[in-house]
C-alpha cells in the first residue's frame, strides 16, 4: 500500500472517529427526580440525539434500574423511573419507594451499544 493512501485510510478514519465523537458530545440531558416519604420518581430525558435506540440508568447510593430501550422520536427520548404502580402500569420503570437516596439521583444515557452518551446528577425535590 503507498504511503499516500494509508495516511489518507489513517485521516478518514481519524475523522470518522471524529463526527460520532461529536454527536455524543452534542447530547443533551435533562435529570429530574423527586423524593416523598412514599415515593420515588425520576426522569431522565435525552435531546439532540442521532436517530436510534437509547436506554436509560437511574442511580441513587446504592441502588442502580435500566429502562427499556426506546427508539427516537425526532432527537428525543424520554425516560420515567417510578414507584407508584399506576405510573409503572403506563410505562415507567419500576423502583422501590425508598430508591433515592441522600436526596440525589444520577441518569445515564445509553446508545444501542451500552455506551454511555450522557450523565448527569442532580439534587431531587423532596416533598
Amino acid at each position: 500500500m503507498s504511503q499516500t493512501l494509508s495516511r489518507t485510510l489513517t485521516l478518514l478514519a481519524t475523522l470518522s472517529a471524529l463526527s460520532v465523537f461529536a454527536v455524543d458530545a452534542s447530547a443533551a440531558l435533562r435529570v429530574t427526580c423527586e423524593v416523598r416519604s412514599d415515593r420515588s420518581r425520576a426522569s431522565v430525558d435525552g435531546s439532540n440525539l442521532a436517530s436510534g435506540n437509547y436506554s436509560a440508568v437511574l442511580v441513587s447510593g446504592a441502588n442502580s434500574a435500566q429502562s427499556l430501550p426506546k427508539h427516537t422520536v425526532g432527537d428525543e427520548v424520554e425516560f420515567d423511573f417510578d414507584s407508584n404502580r399506576r405510573d409503572v402500569r403506563q410505562g415507567a420503570t419500576e423502583i422501590a419507594k425508598n430508591f433515592i437516596v441522600n436526596g440525589q439521583a444520577t441518569g445515564k444515557l445509553l446508545n444501542a451499544n451500552g455506551n454511555v452518551v450522557a450523565s448527569k446528577t442532580v439534587n431531587c425535590r423532596q416533598r
